[in-house]
C-alpha cells in the first residue's frame, strides 16, 4: 500500500490502529478518486492536523501554517480553480520555482500536473485541508470568510418566540450544521477547552478558552443567533421552547478522528441565551503526575498520602485550576483490581473503566449526602466526593474515613492552610478533622513556554533581590525565559498548562495548633518551618527550569 511512511508515522504517534488501517485499505479498493491522506480525514480517523504532522515528521515535508497563505493568487490562469479545489492545492509563491501547499504532498499526479501547466519546477509543501479551501476563497473568490458564506445560504427572518416549529427546522437546516461543526472545529484544532457562544444585541460573539485565555474567532452573524444556539441545545438534548431557564446536557460527538464528550450550559441573557461547551477530549487529558507538573518532593509526599489505607485527603483550588485532572491522576493511581472505588460526581467528567461512578441529580434528591449515605454500604475501599459543600458531606466523608476508607474531595480555597479553616467555619470539630484529614493539597494552573521558540534572558538585579531567586539557583548564572511565538504555537509564546503546587502533610504540630483554633496564617507558617514548598516558591522554581514565566507565576500567584 502507497503511503507506507505516513502510516507508519501516524502508527507510532497512536493516532492510527491496525483495524483503522485495514478499513482505509478496503475503502481505498473502492474509492479511487481519494488518496489515502483525504480517506483518513474523511473516515474520522484522523484530524487534518495530525495527517500534516506525520508528513513533517517522515520525511522531507515542512508545515504550512495560515499566515504564509498569500491574499493574492500565486498560480497562472493555465491552473484551473477546480483542479485546485479538486485536489486541495494552493500556489504560495511564484518566482523561478513554484512552491504550492497540498494537503498531500506526495500526490505525483498532481504535482507531474503543475510542473506541465505551469512549465517549472514544484516545490511541495504540506498544508491542513480546511486552511487551503479558506486561503482558495480568499484568493479566488470574494475575500470572504467560510462562515460569512454559511450565513448567504441561511435564509433567516425575525424569529418570534412563537415561531417554535420554524426555528427546529431551521435549526436543522445544512448551513446552520455546517456552522455549529465549524465552531466546533476550529476549537478542536486550536486544542480549546471551552467555546462560548453569547448573543448582544448587534453581535453574535464566538471565544474559545485555550491554555485558560479567551480569544475570540470568526462567527455567524447575528441575524443566525436563534438558530444556531437551538442547534446546539438540540444536539444536547435540552428543551429548545424553555429559554428563560438555565439547562445542563452533554453531547458526544466524533470529530477530527478524536472522540469527545462536551459538557452544554446554557443561561438566559438580555439578548438570547448564552452557552458554553466544556470539551472533555479522552486523547489529550493526561492523568500522569509528572505531567500534570507534580516531582521531586511533592510527588513523593502525594503518592506516600495515596497509599494510606483510610483518611482524607482534600485538592484545593478556585474553579479552572485543574482539581478534578489531579483528582483522575489519584483515582488512575489507585484504581487496581484488589480496590473498590466509588465516586459522587456533578457532573461526572470523565469516565474511568473500573471505576463506579454516581452522576448527583438534587432534582431528584440524590445529592452528595444522600449517595454518600449508600455509597458505604456498597462496601468500597476508596470514595471519591465530588466536592465538599455543606456539613452533612463533610460529616459523612470523616464518618467513613474513620471506618477505614480512603477518601478524595475537593474544596474552593486559595491555599492549602485554607481548607483546614474552610471545613472548621463549615461547623466540623476539630478532633474529627484532626483524625482523619492526612494531606491538602492547593494549586493553580500555569500556561507552559512553547519549547520551540521560547527565549532565555537575564532578569535584572533587582528582579532577583526582590524575589530572592538566589535560594533557588546558589551559583552560577540565573536565567529566566520569556515567549516569543511561532507556528507551533499560534504565535502565543505558550502550549499547554500544567499545575503549580503546594502540599500540607498533616503532622502532630500542626493538629495541635488545629485543635487551638489557630487561623489559617499560623498553620501556614508552621507547615513551611516543617518544610512545605508554596505555591509560589513551585512556580518560582518551574520558571528558572525554563517550564513557565515570572509573569504567569506572578498571574495565579503572589508571595506569602
Amino acid at each position: 500500500m502507497a503511503y507506507e511512511s505516513l502510516l507508519t508515522v501516524l502508527q507510532h504517534r497512536q493516532k492510527l490502529s491496525a483495524a483503522e488501517l485495514k478499513k482505509v485499505e478496503r475503502v481505498q479498493k473502492t474509492s479511487v478518486s481519494e488518496s489515502v491522506p483525504q480517506l483518513l480525514v474523511k473516515l474520522g480517523l484522523c484530524s487534518e492536523l495530525d495527517v500534516a504532522d506525520a508528513f513533517v515528521e517522515s520525511g522531507r515535508f515542512e508545515k504550512v501554517t495560515p499566515d504564509h497563505y498569500p491574499l493574492e493568487m500565486q498560480l497562472p490562469e493555465t491552473v484551473p480553480l477546480r483542479f485546485l479545489k479538486n485536489y486541495h492545492v494552493i500556489g504560495l509563491t511564484h518566482n523561478d520555482d513554484i512552491t504550492v501547499a497540498l494537503m498531500d504532498p506526495e500526490d505525483r499526479f498532481v504535482i507531474d500536473a503543475l510542473k506541465l501547466a505551469t512549465g517549472k519546477n514544484i516545490i511541495a509543501k504540506v498544508g491542513l485541508l480546511s486552511e487551503i479551501d479558506a486561503a482558495l476563497e480568499v484568493q479566488y473568490g470574494e475575500g470572504r470568510s467560510q462562515m460569512d458564506k454559511l450565513v448567504d445560504d441561511l435564509a433567516v427572518d425575525d424569529l418570534g418566540e412563537e415561531d417554535l416549529e420554524h426555528l427546529k427546522d431551521l435549526a436543522s437546516e445544512a448551513p446552520v450544521i455546517k456552522m455549529v461543526n465549524l465552531i466546533m472545529q476550529r476549537a478542536i484544532e486550536s486544542r480549546a477547552s471551552d467555546i462560548h457562544i453569547e448573543p448582544f444585541e448587534q453581535s453574535l460573539k464566538v471565544r474559545l478558552r485555550v491554555d485558560g485565555v479567551l480569544k475570540e474567532i470568526d462567527a455567524p452573524s447575528v441575524k443566525s443567533t436563534a438558530a444556531v444556539i437551538s442547534r446546539v441545545k438540540i444536539m444536547a438534548k435540552l428543551n429548545i421552547a424553555e429559554r428563560r431557564l438555565p439547562q445542563d446536557g452533554r453531547i458526544k460527538v466524533q470529530m477530527l478522528g478524536k472522540e469527545l464528550d462536551l459538557r452544554v450550559s446554557t443561561i438566559p441573557t438580555m439578548y438570547g441565551e448564552s452557552v458554553v461547551i466544556r470539551l472533555l477530549d479522552k486523547e489529550t487529558t493526561v492523568l500522569d503526575f509528572a505531567a500534570l507538573g507534580f516531582s521531586g518532593k511533592h510527588l513523593q509526599q502525594f503518592i506516600e498520602v495515596l497509599s494510606q489505607p483510610h483518611g482524607i485527603i482534600l485538592i484545593t483550588g478556585p474553579t479552572g485550576s485543574g482539581k478534578s485532572t489531579t483528582m483522575y491522576a489519584a483515582l488512575k493511581q489507585l484504581n487496581t483490581s484488589e480496590r473498590k472505588i466509588i465516586t459522587v460526581e456533578d457532573p461526572v467528567e470523565y469516565q474511568m473503566d473500573g471505576v463506579n461512578q454516581i452522576q448527583a441529580k438534587p432534582q431528584i434528591g440524590l445529592t452528595f449526602a444522600s449517595a454518600l449515605r449508600s455509597i458505604v454500604r456498597q462496601d468500597p475501599d476508596v470514595i471519591m466526593i465530588g466536592e465538599m459543600r455543606d456539613l452533612e458531606t463533610a460529616r459523612i466523608a470523616v464518618q467513613s474515613a474513620l471506618t477505614g476508607h480512603l477518601v478524595l474531595s475537593t474544596l474552593h480555597t486559595n491555599d492549602a492552610a485554607g481548607g483546614v479553616t474552610r471545613l472548621l467555619d463549615m461547623g466540623l470539630e476539630e478532633y474529627l478533622l484532626t483524625s482523619t484529614v492526612n494531606g491538602i493539597l492547593a494549586q493553580r494552573l500555569v500556561r507552559k513556554l512553547c519549547p520551540a521558540c521560547k527565549q532565555r534572558y537575564t532578569p535584572s538585579q533587582d528582579i532577583i533581590d526582590g524575589m530572592r531567586l538566589r535560594r533557588f539557583t546558589p551559583e552560577g548564572d540565573i536565567v529566566l525565559y520569556k515567549p516569543v511565538g511561532c507556528p507551533s504555537c499560534g504565535g502565543l509564546g505558550y502550549r499547554g498548562r500544567l499545575a503549580i503546587i503546594e502540599f500540607l502533610q498533616m503532622t502532630d504540630p500542626l493538629r495541635k495548633l488545629i485543635m487551638a483554633h489557630e487561623e489559617a496564617g499560623a498553620i501556614q507558617r508552621l507547615a513551611i518551618e516543617e518544610g512545605m514548598t508554596t505555591m509560589y516558591e513551585n512556580g518560582l522554581v518551574k520558571a528558572l527550569q525554563g517550564i513557565t514565566t515570572l509573569e504567569e507565576v506572578l498571574r495565579v500567584t503572589s508571595e506569602t
